[in-house]
């Protein structure tokens, strides 16, 4: 696989400890982080300095910036783009009602246009102002979005990519379904070639996004989209966070995990890197993705979950008992 492989944004996931844990098995080449409130960055409350750190690989993460305020939007970028990192990324794909019905996420590609594009430029000129003053450490500007609404059409969505490509933009991610497409959807990968083929020689990347959990997906991925710079993988990742490091592996070559080590090492960088207050849903989304690892998954799912709802040392007493129960589990032979 000679593309980049990227972990992609993802809310209560995409933090240290996370990021810790893939780096353990090879790591991947960027890490986008979960998205940051534009407001909440603002106002400097007492947990966004969790969100700002870029541990344990500053070079390889992209910080995401949601929101809904352009007033606010763009001091926040200015403050991001102080930060270690490869980057500044927008969020226009985020489709969860409680993000878009404010105006941020795909609520940016629903809104009228001239809104966005103010956004954008002026969001733009933050990052090349930035770039000006720091031409030894340049911050990249790049966008993830969808296709749009359930009633976007092509002319639309490559006019708007196009508005964002012209306003700075230098990579597209795409997510290629509309705004209420269920993952169940195979996501139509044709736009992300359709987007290479335009930008062709303009200096713009484009990142495909959706799908991906394994080998054979990530070379179907890039057999449809050739000309992709990257491949962007979200779920898949929490679930095998060594799936990096399993593509790039040579053809038959197997990987041995400790299953129950991952557990504890998961459990030790979150206490380590995140504060008491996020231990409990940092904790129970991981291990409802992680748990699908094992052979009796709904088991182990309600275990750790409702163990987690207690505390640490009962999640620990559940994941100690279940592999007591379930010692097969306990090492994952993984081969491509």
């Amino acid at each position: 696989m000679n593309r980049k492989l990227i972990c992609g944004p993802m809310a209560t996931i995409s933090h240290p400890a996370f990021r810790i844990l893939v780096e353990q098995f090879g790591g991947c080449d960027e890490y986008f982080n979960e998205m940051i409130n534009a407001g909440s960055l603002l106002n400097a409350g007492p947990f966004e300095k969790y969100y700002i750190d870029p541990t344990p690989v500053p070079e390889k993460v992209v910080w995401q910036l949601t929101g809904h305020d352009i007033e606010k939007m763009v001091p926040a970028a200015r403050q991001l783009l102080s930060l270690p990192g490869l980057g500044l990324d927008l969020n226009m794909g985020c489709s969860a009602p409680d993000v878009y019905k404010t105006g941020a996420g795909i609520g940016w590609m629903t809104r009228p246009i001239e809104e966005t594009r103010q956004m954008v430029s002026e969001v733009g000129k933050e990052v090349n102002f930035y770039n000006k003053e720091h031409p030894e450490t340049p911050k990249r500007f790049s966008v993830k979005l969808r296709l749009g609404d359930e009633d976007f059409t092509d002319e639309g969505f490559f006019s708007f990519c196009d508005m964002l490509v012209e306003n700075g933009a230098k990579l597209l991610t795409l997510h290629p379904r509309t705004k209420k497409e269920k993952l169940s959807r195979p996501p139509r990968y044709s736009y992300c070639q359709a987007l290479c083929d335009r930008y062709k020689g303009d200096g713009v990347e484009i990142y495909l996004n959706g799908n991906v959990k394994d080998l054979a997906s990530a070379e179907y991925a890039l057999k449809t989209c050739p000309d992709i710079s990257g491949i962007m993988i979200s779920r898949a990742s929490v679930q095998k966070p060594w799936i990096f490091s399993q593509i790039r592996a040579e053809k038959n070559k197997e990987i041995k995990v400790d299953m129950e080590k991952v557990c504890y090492d998961y459990i030790r960088n979150i206490e380590q890197y995140q504060p008491k207050e996020f231990y409990k849903t940092r904790l129970q989304r991981f291990f409802t993705y992680f748990c699908m690892n094992f052979q009796f998954a709904h088991y182990a799912q309600t275990q750790f979950v409702n163990a987690a709802e207690k505390g640490i040392d009962e999640l620990k007493d559940a994941i100690r008992e279940y592999f007591e129960k379930c010692p097969d589990d306990r090492t994952k032979v993984i081969k491509n």
